[in-house]
């Protein structure tokens, strides 16, 4: 990939490079390697440019809205302006653990200060998801660094102590990529937390993967309600949520009348 733009930050402490580059009218962040943590339209700042952030929305294909989201892992912080823009009584909270990213995303990438819907934490996502004391309705792990998912997220007790953060309703949506070896065992250490009512939904861009897990059953929606909530959906967001239905099929169980989740 061509680097267009500078780099803005290299922490001596934990020798992550953090790079900004700029193509065709996108402003990319880079942690560490070529590989895109986030992208940003600049003439459109809220646009969710990543196939898999655009997926990461497709759980509002069976629950509402959150009232209380908690997100690990920041980055330009792209998901967390599309729910400051398009979900206005949704309480965010943000972890990052690297303050220069905040720094970058405030800076470079159009992210809204801090104020009574959104607040951003430098700290441990793990650790603050362990001490939660009132359940959230969403939890967010989209923490990749140069190496892959942080080994404190992705185990399969972390994953049951997000179960429990949970509100009865609630959801955890993991940012999976599909050709990682580890996939299959991520996978599996989801479905056996969340007693295996997870989907799995692949970005038809790279090879992203969201993982949903449900705290509960969706009760086995049937496609043409699933499809008439996608046209619903469609109304009040800009996300492609009837290709999201279309796509459900390829990697979970089903039958020609019902999404069996």
């Amino acid at each position: 990939m061509l680097r267009i733009g500078r780099r803005v930050h290299k922490s001596p402490l934990d020798g992550v490079a953090v790079d900004v580059s700029e193509k065709d009218g996108v402003r990319s962040l880079h942690l560490g390697s070529e590989a895109i943590q986030s992208s940003m339209r600049l003439r459109d700042p809220y646009e969710l440019v990543l196939g898999y952030s655009r997926c990461m929305f497709a759980f509002l294909l069976f629950r509402e809205p959150p009232k209380d989201m908690v997100m690990v892992g920041l980055g330009g912080g792209s998901i967390a302006k599309f729910v400051y823009r398009h979900m206005p009584a949704t309480r965010s909270v943000v972890i990052e653990l690297l303050p220069q990213i905040v720094g970058v995303a405030r800076s470079m990438f159009h992210l809204p200060p801090d104020d009574e819907r959104l607040n951003v934490i430098v700290g441990d996502g793990a650790q603050y998801v362990e001490q939660l004391v009132n359940p959230v309705d969403l939890i967010i792990l989209d923490a990749f660094g140069p190496t892959g998912i942080a080994e404190p997220l992705s185990t399969e007790n972390f994953f049951a102590i997000c179960r429990d953060r949970l509100t009865a309703d609630g959801c955890l949506l993991v940012n999976l990529w599909g050709s990682d070896p580890r996939f299959e065992s991520y996978v599996d250490r989801l479905e056996r937390a969340f007693g295996g009512v997870v989907l799995c939904l692949p970005a038809r861009q790279k090879g992203n993967v969201t993982a949903i897990c449900f705290k509960r059953s969706c009760n086995n929606p049937t496609w043409k309600s699933l499809r008439e909530r996608a046209v619903e959906l469609e109304g009040n967001f800009p996300l492609e949520f009837s290709e999201f239905v279309a796509d459900l099929s390829r990697m979970n169980t089903h039958n020609d009348r019902r999404l069996l989740i």
